[in-house]
């Protein structure tokens, strides 16, 4: 009789050290879940945790203080890139970075993302977009599609009376003070892997001193969609990349230089 032999035991997935060990508020299916294991991978690599401070926002985001295991601030609606301005030039050797959703960052927090973009501020925006106002009930943001019904838009978004969608993206690479700003998407393997990356180069940025840089995730909202997480990420990649297009909207010559 042949016996087989044994392997020692290989960990092949293991929660960072960067998230607590807790459950999340986030409905099945949200990929904001995604996003902040991407971003606690990202800090656990760079050995950055105990230099870290985060400022959340309001927003499905608002408790991520409570799933990330360093220093949180919570800043009024639409302020976190003010909020962030301040604790950098007061602790410029800190990694100071916003996380902040669409109807924070792209409607109210206009105003405050720009101007932090025009300054040049070394500090690092994280921002999701997942086309509504999640928390308080799926109503159209800044972000909704054309014709994207939602709970105060149930004929689909009219551009005639609402406006178009606003795409940050490119808004924000058109500011000089802009050092890296690119866009990424949640919904396949592939796609989350280049997220990382992305990631990974704006605190690199931040580290290097060159300036503002942003990455925008785009994300599921199966609830608010009305849609199961699979049918949600389906529509993501068939709809939101159409008006949202993946890829890289502004990388200064001295950020395209780092070698990640």
């Amino acid at each position: 009789m042949v016996m087989e032999q044994i392997l020692p035991e290989e960990i092949v997935y293991q929660r960072p050290e960067a998230l607590m060990d807790v459950n999340t508020h986030y409905c099945p299916g949200c990929t904001h879940g995604v996003a902040h294991r991407l971003i606690a991978e990202v800090i656990d690599e760079m050995g950055i945790r105990d230099r870290m401070v985060g400022v959340a926002s309001v927003g499905c985001s608002v408790f991520a203080y409570n799933y990330f295991d360093f220093d949180w601030v919570q800043a009024p609606h639409g302020r976190a890139p003010a909020m962030a301005t301040g604790i950098k030039r007061v602790l410029p050797d800190r990694f100071v970075v916003t996380y902040q959703g669409d109807g924070d960052m792209a409607s109210i927090g206009m105003a405050e993302v720009v101007h932090a973009a025009a300054r040049g501020e070394n500090i690092t925006v994280f921002f999701i977009n997942n086309a509504n106002y999640g928390m308080t009930g799926g109503q159209m943001a800044p972000t909704t599609l054309p014709g994207q019904r939602t709970t105060s838009s149930p004929s689909g978004r009219d551009v005639e009376t609402a406006g178009y969608p606003i795409r940050a993206a490119e808004l924000l690479a058109t500011l000089e003070g802009a050092s890296y700003v690119v866009r990424r998407s949640l919904h396949d393997p592939k796609n989350i892997r280049l997220a990382k990356k992305a990631i990974r180069t704006a605190l690199e940025v931040q580290a290097q001193g060159l300036g503002f840089s942003m990455v925008e995730f785009l994300s599921t909202c199966p609830t608010n969609w009305g849609m199961t997480p699979v049918d949600a990420l389906h529509w993501l990649e068939e709809h939101m990349i159409e008006y949202y297009p993946l890829g890289d909207f502004k990388v200064a010559p001295t950020v395209a230089q780092i070698r990640i």
